[in-house]
């Protein structure tokens, strides 16, 4: 299905459902996410939102609705088929979790090979490692341990693993939970900057508003390699939509600015205003 925007439809959830030992998680879920559209999910905690990741990679199988990702109806599919659907997705987990007994470098190479479905040439996995970490500007980190880098680092690291696939869609799972801010920003100049290189669709959880004012209002500038203010006439290439979800519903989707004229008080609850 090709939503009105022209774009084709990277992700879409109809009416979802999903709870765990009775206790509802999502309810009636319905979204739409297209090609370089960036979403933002915000809410308090256990309101639905690692849940809503997890099922559109679909490691959590909704108890009624569709999940359709790349045109393909996760609900439908056995386990194995699922391989070749998610080697075409990335995911930042909370907390980075890379593996404590691999290097970086085999923690970067591993979902080239080790997604059956990815087949990529070992001998390009050390090039395409050392290309994934300069990305996110680590070059020189390939032989050291999680332990050794600092908590910005390692998620570094980790968006480096998440990239490497060159996925069309990326997930990202609170990316600056527990790091200072200029580490933080630093984080989200890298989600920006993968999204407008190579026109990702991006979903992320966060629970810093700041986050999803710098996706909405900063583009990367491929010429100097810096993250810069959007111009009004380009804000409109790479969409950014608000969702705030309570007890697993959705009670907002939207722009920026809508979000910040919201006047639910639990909406409220997660907007910073702009200074104007």
């Amino acid at each position: 299905m090709t939503p009105p925007s022209g774009k084709p439809a990277i992700l879409r959830f109809e009416n979802v459902c999903v709870s765990f030992d009775g206790v509802p998680a999502l309810t009636d879920l319905s979204l739409e996410a297209v090609e370089g559209e960036s979403r933002v999910i915000l809410g308090a905690a256990g309101s639905g939102k690692t849940v809503l990741l997890k099922t559109a990679m679909g490691l959590v199988r909704p108890d009624s609705g569709r999940v359709l990702v790349f045109g393909k109806d996760l609900t439908t599919l056995r386990e194995r088929d699922l391989f070749e659907v998610r080697s075409r997705i990335g995911m930042l987990f909370q907390e980075s979790a890379l593996f404590d007994s691999l290097t970086i470098e085999e923690n970067v190479a591993y979902p080239l090979l080790n997604q059956r479905s990815i087949r990529f040439p070992k001998q390009q996995v050390h090039q395409r490692v050392e290309e994934a970490l300069d990305f996110v500007e680590l070059g020189g980190t390939l032989e050291k341990w999680p332990s050794e880098l600092s908590g910005g680092m390692r998620r570094r690291a980790a968006i480096a693993r998440a990239v490497v696939t060159n996925p069309p869609l990326l997930l990202y799972d609170s990316p600056t939970a527990g790091l200072d801010p200029i580490t933080a920003q630093t984080i989200i100049a890298l989600i920006v900057k993968e999204r407008d290189l190579n026109k990702t669709t991006t979903l992320l959880v966060t629970h810093r508003y700041q986050d999803g004012n710098l996706i909405a209002n900063f583009r990367y500038n491929s010429k100097q390699g810096v993250l810069e203010p959007a111009r009004n006439g380009d804000r409109g290439a790479a969409r950014t939509i608000f969702m705030v979800l309570r007890e697993g519903r959705l009670v907002f989707e939207g722009d920026q600015n809508r979000l910040e004229a919201s006047s639910d008080q639990y909406v409220r609850k997660f907007v910073k205003p702009r200074e104007k």
